[in-house]
């Protein structure tokens, strides 16, 4: 008897195993190679996995509707800093133990962790580095003085058709370095938790990083209307011979020709390294789905290996979180990867983020930048308002 029910305990978990189907909504950008990756882990666990292409901008939106009533997605491929918002309402599970972890960059994994867990597996990242034309430049500078200077001469010896420098200055987002750097922060952050009501943007290294921008605006280098179209279309034109930008724009620049570098953003000052926002891209789990557990399987012991996050790689090739990988990358890739894995701070993943952009960026930087506001008054007045909406 004890042998019967043995033998149909292993029928019934067999059959089990087969019930179950891993539903996974992403992009058009990961679809393709996540629906081969899952006809391979089926014919190895004998799992399903279903993927589901959803509009980016959709994802989060639909997951929040029917995560809580333990429908939908059992995974979902988003932005990092979706995790706050989704970890408060319950609908994301953590990550107990992710293996290989000392393999990854510690930023993406930064990103994906939420009071103190980590609640996704970053497979990329991405933000800001210095990009230059070698028919202009040819080495980067290393600091800010340096690349006033450099800026400075290619207008002079180009007659002001050629700009030294241009970005999309006015965006808190591309900025972020300078008020980073000199020691400004968003939110404070204790023993692993965020506190939204420690807002340290108008604090006395903000101030700092914001008159330094001031100063690429008074030397002539930046011009009210430049903005993130105006700095892609001198760049692929050759118009620009250094522009602050992200890999996304990699194809754009190879598809016009430029013979363009990648390096970092240069010290601040002597000794004083830049710090610009980035965003990660990864896997979370439905915390409400009855599935979470073979979906957690699926993540640690196939996606996040190494030989599939290559692949990966290879068929959405933006920065590999897994620092294993950037041996096999392209030296755009890599150099993207260094600057950002060293120095980049991910994008607050918590909601009360929301209501930073509009008032750093339309507010605060407009005012010092285009309407000569006084820095200190600026930032002070955008500091209030975050803490007004966050009240």
């Amino acid at each position: 008897m004890k042998k019967l029910l043995v033998a149909l305990l292993m029928v019934v978990m067999v059959f089990s195993v087969f019930a179950v189907k891993i539903t996974i909504w992403t992009s058009e950008a990961q679809a393709p190679i996540l629906t081969k990756l899952a006809d391979e882990f089926k014919s190895i666990y004998g799992i399903d996995v279903e993927v589901v292409q959803v509009n980016f901008n959709d994802i989060k939106s639909k997951f929040l509707t029917a995560a809580p009533a333990g429908e939908g997605a059992d995974i979902i491929v988003g932005a990092h800093d979706w995790v706050g918002e989704l970890a408060a309402n319950g609908l994301l599970e953590p990550i107990p133990v992710l293996p290989e972890k000392d393999q990854y960059l510690p930023t993406p994994l930064q990103a994906f962790t939420y009071n103190g867990k980590l609640y996704g597996i970053p497979y990329a990242f991405d933000g800001p580095a210095l990009i230059y034309n070698k028919d202009y430049v040819e080495e980067p500078p290393k600091t800010f003085d340096e690349l006033i200077e450099l800026a400075k001469q290619i207008q002079e010896e180009y007659e002001g058709e050629v700009r030294g420098l241009v970005y999309d200055f006015k965006n808190f987002y591309f900025s972020s370095y300078a008020i980073f750097g000199f020691g400004g922060y968003v939110f404070g952050e204790k023993d692993g938790k965020i506190n939204v009501k420690d807002v340290g943007l108008a604090n006395e290294g903000a101030i700092k990083g914001m008159k330094l921008l001031k100063r690429l605006v008074d030397e002539g280098l930046l011009e009210s209307g430049d903005n993130y179209n105006v700095m892609d279309n001198l760049f692929k034109d050759g118009q620009a011979a250094m522009i602050i930008n992200g890999p996304w724009a990699v194809p754009g620049w190879k598809e016009a020709g430029i013979d363009f570098g990648v390096a970092p953003i240069p010290d601040l000052e002597n000794g004083v390294k830049p710090k610009p926002f980035f965003g990660a891209q990864g896997f979370m789990v439905n915390a409400k789905s009855p599935n979470k557990l073979y979906a957690i399987e699926f993540l640690t012991k196939f996606i996040a290996t190494k030989d599939v996050m290559y692949r990966i790689y290879l068929a959405d090739p933006r920065v590999p979180s897994r620092k294993d990988i950037l041996p096999m990358v392209d030296d755009v890739t890599r150099a993207f990867a260094e600057f950002l894995g060293n120095y980049g701070l991910p994008m607050p993943n918590v909601p009360e983020m929301a209501g930073v952009w509009g008032a750093m960026g339309d507010d605060a930087l407009s005012k010092v930048l285009d309407q000569g506001v006084p820095v200190e008054q600026a930032l002070k007045e955008a500091v209030d308002t975050i803490l007004a909406g966050i009240k």
